[in-house]
């Protein structure tokens, strides 16, 4: 079973997460973690904070000499901003006589669209800054750290992933099912968007320019793609094993999605049968195949051996230079909502989030399937389906 937990507030003195069910014998290349950190930090239409912040992070447990233990994997990524919010951010009971930054007065006007009402109200705080703190996308530079981990034990047998996005508000792609894995691998890493179509990508970036000057916000959405994914994952057999299922709660679960779909997804609710199910083909030399991939990857809840596709819509991020109404809760009056230093779009860095969540579903996955407490007793257990899926 591979499970992960994540703690910390986006401006406290760091994030920690701990991933249990790591393998043992897992070469873990802690290079690759950082890169995945700072693509999670790029994009067009990022905000200071970024400029800030250079996420690296730092194992405290379960690493020995470069491998896996098989103990759980703790890891720390630090805020550097911290040393400006210590005197509103300390844990004690009294504010350490140390303590560093401003005195910032309690947050009691919330922003439509966050979590900072909803969180008010359940927790009955009387500042909101309980809420907003851990509420923040901060928590998803934790979620990328494990991701990576998670990857690199899906790498062991050869499946990939990787992101690209296909719209930014108004913007998009004519036909984003015509994307291939190959041609988002191909994508420089300096794009600022990291969309497929280099013309689309220009009106995605006025998009995000005419809201910046507007002091307002933008969404869209993204898509993730895993190549080389074993068929046979997941199961049909009950609702919460569906793997489409699991990834679609693991994409909404991110910060500001709203919504998911799979392959085709909503399209084939608009189209008749013969133009949505994938045919299937046969032939001695290569086994079966198909010659489109509508289903992304799953059927019935399991992978086919197709990329498993997922795109997810983001919405606009809530904090707004140009504040929407909002009730002040300590007075009742009507004020505008709290200015949070934020961003004007962070769809590619969703996108980067996205690969996380499809790393960890597919690992825990292939876990579930290729059962052992190491990489070569895995690798074992993979082998022999393999010779299996051959003797067809």
């Amino acid at each position: 079973m591979l499970r992960f937990l994540t703690a910390g507030e986006s401006h406290g003195r760091a994030l920690v997460t701990i991933i249990e069910g790591v393998p043992a014998g897992l070469a873990l290349d802690l290079d690759a973690i950082t890169l995945d950190l700072r693509r999670r930090q790029t994009g067009y239409g990022r905000g200071r904070r970024m400029a800030i912040e250079s996420d690296r992070a730092e194992p405290l447990s379960g690493i020995r000499h470069g491998l896996s233990t098989g103990a759980p994997i703790a890891l720390l990524i630090p805020n550097k901003d911290w040393e400006n919010w210590q005197r509103t951010m300390y844990v004690e009971a009294a504010m350490p006589a140390a303590a560093t930054g401003a005195d910032r007065l309690p947050v009691t006007r919330p922003r439509p669209g966050h979590a900072d009402l909803a969180g008010f109200v359940k927790y009955g705080h009387d500042d909101m800054r309980n809420v907003l703190e851990r509420a923040s996308a901060r928590e998803t530079a934790a979620r990328v750290a494990v991701g990576a981990i998670a990857r690199q034990l899906l790498l062991t047998v050869g499946t990939e992933i990787v992101s690209h996005v296909v719209a930014i508000g108004s913007a998009g792609l004519a036909d984003r099912l015509t994307v291939t894995f190959d041609r988002v691998r191909a994508l420089s890493p300096d794009s600022p968007l990291h969309c497929a179509e280099h013309s689309v990508e220009e009106q995605m970036i006025a998009e995000i320019d005419r809201a910046r000057e507007a002091g307002d916000t933008m969404g869209g959405s993204f898509e993730v793609i895993a190549h080389e994914v074993p068929p046979g994952l997941g199961s049909y057999v009950q609702w919460d094993r569906k793997l489409d299922g699991r990834l679609a709660r693991a994409f909404c679960s991110i910060h500001a999605i709203k919504g998911a779909e799979i392959g085709m997804g909503f399209e084939a609710a608009r189209r008749p049968g013969s133009q949505v199910h994938d045919e299937i083909l046969f032939d001695a030399a290569g086994g079966f195949d198909r010659r489109s991939n509508s289903a992304g990857g799953l059927e019935g809840g399991v992978t086919n051996g197709q990329p498993v596709i997922v795109r997810a819509a983001m919405k606009p991020i809530s904090t707004l230079r140009k504040p929407l109404r909002s009730v002040d809760m300590a007075t009742k009056e009507a004020v505008e909502a709290v200015v949070e230093r934020s961003d004007v779009c962070a769809v590619p860095a969703a996108g980067v989030v996205g690969e996380a969540m499809m790393a960890l579903v597919l690992a825990e996955a292939f876990l579930e399937k290729f059962a052992g407490d190491s990489v070569e007793e895995i690798r074992r257990n993979y082998q022999g389906y393999l010779d299996y899926l051959k003797s067809w």
